[in-house]
């Protein structure tokens, strides 16, 4: 069984994204651990792209501050190592299909193993397209997370059927960043992931309040946040550690987990 299935053990999972580097990697680490002491069941780290196709403006930003402070796979590799010294939760990378490319697929499935990633999602990958990637994956014990959005539809009972880890579930039409409501029929989705897989869903995309994570967490397993935590970043810099970790703490009660 996968290590991701430990961040659904506890009730609903609240998981939080953070990009990689913004504003540094010594307040990217601070954030991790505040994260985790406040009660974050898994995380996501952003490794930063200079294209990222599926970001809204916000985590835009924090990929351009990110790339800017120089930031590069390999820091972020280094990052983790230290991060797995204390930080038992699983983890998993977002990034785009062109990072791994670059780096050399193999190489960087080795590398997660190497340094503690169990998982990765690639928003820009097509689910019709993860056999580039797939083998590699599982040559090295990485789950390759699949994202079911609204379009999804009749491919929503294929796509779980073959999902590993847990599955990302966009909440919303377009890329990330808070929204004031989300009218998409989640519980309709779920429905159909839980006929056809036992793996977990989280919904991610446009939650920004404990109420939002709450009606998410209520429908599915669990919620994703990333742009409200991005913003707290934003405005506090390297002082938002401890922020971010209120934050955390008050959407994890939210959850209800």
């Amino acid at each position: 069984m996968s290590k991701i299935s430990k961040a659904f053990e506890n009730g609903k999972a609240f998981i939080p994204f953070i990009t990689c580097g913004d504003p540094d990697l010594e307040t990217t680490a601070k954030v991790v651990r505040e994260a985790v002491k406040n009660g974050a069941d898994l995380i996501e780290i952003g490794i930063p792209f200079s294209d990222p196709t599926a970001e809204g403006p916000v985590i835009q930003g924090a990929n351009i501050r990110a790339l800017a402070g120089g930031v590069t796979t390999d820091k972020v590799f280094d990052l983790v190592k230290d991060l797995r010294r204390d930080v038992e939760i699983p983890l998993v990378f977002m990034t785009y299909a062109n990072v791994v490319f670059s780096y050399g697929a193999e190489r960087f499935m080795s590398k997660c193993r190497e340094t503690g990633i169990d998982g990765i999602i690639l928003p820009d990958l097509p689910f019709e397209e993860r056999d580039e990637f797939l083998p590699v994956c599982r040559e090295y014990g990485i789950d390759l997370i699949s994202l079911i959005a609204p379009t999804s539809e009749s491919r929503v009972a294929m796509i779980a059927k073959e999902a590993e880890g847990f599955i990302y579930l966009v909440s919303s039409l377009g890329v990330t960043g808070e929204r004031r409501e989300i009218t998409t029929d989640i519980a309709k989705i779920v429905s159909v992931i839980r006929e056809n897989t036992s793996i977990p869903c989280a919904v991610g995309f446009g939650i920004s309040t404990p109420e939002q994570a709450r009606k998410m967490a209520a429908l599915s397993d669990g919620a994703i946040v990333g742009s409200a935590i991005i913003r707290i970043l934003e405005k506090y810099g390297r002082d938002a550690a401890e922020h971010v970790g209120e934050f955390v703490r008050e959407m994890k009660e939210g959850v209800g987990g």
